[in-house]
């Protein structure tokens, strides 16, 4: 069964299938905070999206970063650090990107397992 949260004309915030959910790049609402203060609400929003399927932070099987500027890697980190569960770590990469708008700073996209 394949299931889509937040279906818009362009894109799904989420898809589920074969108890994995697939979400879309998540980017801040307030592009005036620091890297941090964008970093956690891209990760509130991440939290919101798998609660939404009964899952959470510990079940994320993979993270990819996209940073406009890689100099705001440990301002990141910071905010990560404080997200993650300890010994649930997911594999995560990350990178320097352009992205849509030059205001924010980052996105996440993760995949995670539905319990």
């Amino acid at each position: 069964m394949l299931e889509r949260f937040d279906v818009g004309p362009r894109m799904s915030e989420m898809t589920v299938h074969n108890k994995v959910a697939y979400l879309a790049g998540q980017i801040p609402d307030d592009a005036t905070q620091d890297i941090t203060g964008q970093t956690r609400q891209v990760l509130a929003e991440i939290d919101k999206l798998l609660a939404l399927v009964a899952s959470d932070r510990q079940h994320v099987l993979r993270a990819e970063v996209y940073l406009a500027d890689i100099a705001d890697f440990d301002g990141m980190n910071k905010a990560w650090d404080e997200w993650v569960v300890e010994g649930a770590t997911p594999p995560r990469a990350t990178f320097e990107a352009r992205l849509a708008h030059p205001e924010w700073k980052v996105e996440i996209v993760v995949t995670a397992a539905v319990p």
